[in-house]
């Protein structure tokens, strides 16, 4: 008995924009079809200063930054970025001058983890070199699982901008990149770790390595705009009450919160990055899947 699924399709029309959205659940769930424009408008941006659902950071955003609350940010990944759904995030940041269906936009999905304080007291000690080579081959281990989960693999290139911690904001960021299979174009990870009382503020953006100039010169905007409420802040800590998470800076980078997820978070934590092949992918082949699908629905 096969379960039943969600299937996305987008059309495109441009590099810009697509043609149509189709989701479906089976043939005996009724098929609802929206434009672009119908898309993007039923998403819910917000600007200026966001307190997060869980009210344990809040968001200062300029005016080139808006926000997307948890349940448009799943619409996005999911429906206009083709990942897995059930994704819990706290939401999206995206720039105001691009949207979530532009060829060249991206965005930053936000996550907490709470799994204790971190300490940074490893911050000067870290080997940079021998940790990439430790993800590399955790990700050569992955590959193997999606292989077997029927995706794409994608390949650790190295550093598409070299691991920061930033001792007085206790902001800890880096960027990878990825080779994906059978696609041109790399993809680029560029992640940001806050550190809390009591957990770690999650922020992965999502782009082409084409696009890493302009993540760099976004992404400290990004950076600033982030900060932990009152009362979560690193410097909050009550050694007396306060749990210690059983990793440091160096498990942050090398992904070692991310390993204790299972599978379907580990596939989730490189599914997202999928986004700019998806979209580019479904410029050619968009018409002759859209036919397809309201043939099958």
């Amino acid at each position: 008995m096969i379960k039943k699924i969600l299937l996305g399709c987008i059309a495109f029309i441009s590099m810009q924009t697509f043609s149509s959205l189709c989701l479906a659940e089976d043939s005996n769930t009724a098929k609802s079809e929206m434009t672009a424009e119908q898309f993007l408008a039923s998403l819910h941006f917000q600007q200026g200063d966001i307190t997060l659902p869980n009210k344990i950071a809040a968001l200062k955003l300029p005016s080139n930054l808006r926000y997307l609350p948890p349940d448009d940010a799943e619409r996005v990944l999911v429906d206009a970025w083709g990942n897995p759904p059930g994704n819990k995030t706290l939401g999206m940041i995206f720039p105001t001058n691009l949207t979530p269906l532009d060829e060249n936009g991206w965005g930053v999905v936000i996550t907490y983890d709470e799994d204790g304080h971190v300490k940074d007291d490893d911050a000067a000690s870290m080997k940079y070199d021998e940790i990439l080579a430790d993800m590399k081959k955790q990700n050569a281990e992955g590959n193997e699982e999606r292989k077997q989960q029927g995706y794409s693999t994608m390949t650790l290139v190295g550093w598409a901008e070299p691991p920061r911690y930033d001792a007085a904001t206790h902001k800890f960021y880096w960027a990878k990149e990825f080779t994906v299979e059978d696609r041109s174009v790399n993809t680029l990870n560029y992640n940001v770790r806050v550190l809390g009382r009591k957990g770690v503020l999650v922020l992965n953006a999502i782009a082409g390595m084409n696009q890493l100039q302009d993540i760099r010169q976004q992404m400290p905007t990004v950076i600033a705009a982030t900060e932990f409420t009152q009362g979560n802040r690193y410097a909050d800590f009550n050694s007396n009450t306060d749990k210690v998470a059983e990793y440091g800076l160096a498990a942050l980078l090398a992904g070692g919160v991310a390993a204790k997820m299972g599978l379907f978070g580990k596939l989730f934590a490189l599914l997202i990055a999928f986004k700019k092949f998806i979209v580019l992918g479904f410029i050619a082949l968009g018409s002759a899947i859209t036919k397809l699908f309201k043939r099958k629905a």
